[in-house]
């Protein structure tokens, strides 16, 4: 037992070492993105309008608007969030690499704000959680690599946690501060490290779920019973004539505007997608709680005849959702704690923190190892304080 437990201590360490930096990153970003939504709140007042007594410009009549401010770009969708706030207009291109909000008044149809999201501090936080501010064909596989190695360091930590006697398990649970640095950062890497390995893990699963397909892939058929993950596609048109939209009738994107209106009056916000090509559909959302995802009910409507479209993933209506699909649903929630509202933001902020800390605490353990005092015959029995930094090899 003593040699396993010397095998996966030297296991722990190297997996440390090389993963240290990268977890740090993934750590740091993580805790500062915790509370993106509610800062962003308090400081971009262009999010917000005074209410009027006049209906909404349609998504037709923003995309107009947003298309004459950024004319060589496309509009990706139209989102509505209440009637104290703006129309935002988001440009998104993967191939061009263009990411902008256009904010108008949907009282007026003024400009409010124009945004380049990847300019965006928050947005530039999250590229280093996902990317390690790599490309990110480089910087996606190792940040997965690093949360893969960093599960495993929790499960070897908790090993190596774990005493060998009763006597010892009381200690495990405490800091000693009245000690010497050594013993005192041992314990914050010890005690922190086991009250935060569940929130680790967790953090770990949920990341992973989107680092590796066959990570992904493997949760779900185990959580679904044997089930099939389908990746996110639009369900295409399935004509490509307009028989039954006459040319004096309002646009269909207006048209599913007003239907997702009528049938989520309470939502928290109701988003419009343009069909993007001659085949594609429309594709509609509305979220009842603009603080979690969860919950989003996404629609798709032949962009035709407006007949409503089936889908075979997990992105469709909530109560059609399986068991599995609805786990799936709230992995982004669950990794950055609003599932649980703002107590889960602060575990997710504090849990994120003492994460960071691990590669650090954990690399002056290896330091403190290599550059501890050396005892003599007169000396090396003075404390039962001197004994205990001893035994933990600081």
């Amino acid at each position: 037992m003593i040699r396993l437990k010397k095998l996966i201590g030297v296991i722990h360490l190297w997996l440390g070492m090389i993963s240290g930096i990268l977890v740090f990153i993934i750590a740091i970003t993580g805790c500062i993105y915790a509370f993106q939504y509610e800062i962003q709140e308090l400081t971009q007042s262009y999010r917000f309008v005074n209410e009027q007594e006049k209906p909404f410009l349609l998504p037709s009549q923003i995309i107009e608007i947003a298309e004459k401010t950024l004319p060589d770009k496309h509009v990706h969708a139209v989102m509505y969030a209440g009637p104290e706030r703006a129309a935002k207009a988001i440009f998104f291109s993967f191939e061009e690499h263009y990411y902008d909000f256009v904010y108008i008044n949907p009282y007026t149809g003024e400009v409010l704000k124009v945004k380049d999201e990847y300019q965006d501090f928050f947005r530039i936080i999250l590229d280093g959680h996902f990317y390690l501010w790599l490309p990110p064909d480089i910087g996606q596989p190792l940040s997965a690599g690093a949360t893969l190695v960093f599960m495993i360091m929790v499960i070897s930590g908790l090993i190596l946690w774990w005493p060998a006697s009763k006597k010892g398990l009381k200690q495990r649970f405490t800091i000693k501060w009245n000690v010497r640095w050594r013993r005192k950062n041992y314990d914050l890497h010890n005690v922190l490290g086991f009250y935060v390995s569940w929130m680790a893990i967790l953090f770990a699963i949920t990341g992973l779920v989107w680092g590796f397909t066959w990570f992904r892939d493997g949760v779900y058929k185990i959580v679904s019973g044997g089930g099939t993950f389908y990746e996110y596609q639009d369900p295409p048109s399935r004509n490509i004539v307009k028989e039954n939209l006459q040319e004096e009738e309002m646009e269909a994107i207006d048209l599913v505007w007003y239907k997702m209106v009528k049938e989520y009056p309470e939502a928290g916000w109701i988003e419009i997608h343009p069909a993007e090509t001659a085949e594609s559909s429309i594709a509609a959302n509305a979220n009842p709680d603009v603080k979690t995802y969860w919950k989003t009910d996404y629609r798709y409507f032949d962009q035709y005849t407006l007949e409503e479209l089936e889908v075979n993933h997990i992105w469709g209506r909530v109560d059609q959702a399986s068991s599995a699909d609805m786990l799936f649903r709230m992995n982004y929630d669950i990794h950055v704690g609003g599932i649980l509202g703002l107590p889960g933001k602060l575990l997710a902020f504090f849990g994120s923190l003492i994460v960071a800390s691990m590669p650090i605490t954990g690399f002056l353990i290896w330091w403190g190892r290599r550059n501890k005092p050396q005892y003599n015959s007169r000396n090396i029995h003075t404390t039962r304080r001197d004994r205990e930094i001893r035994n933990v090899g600081l």
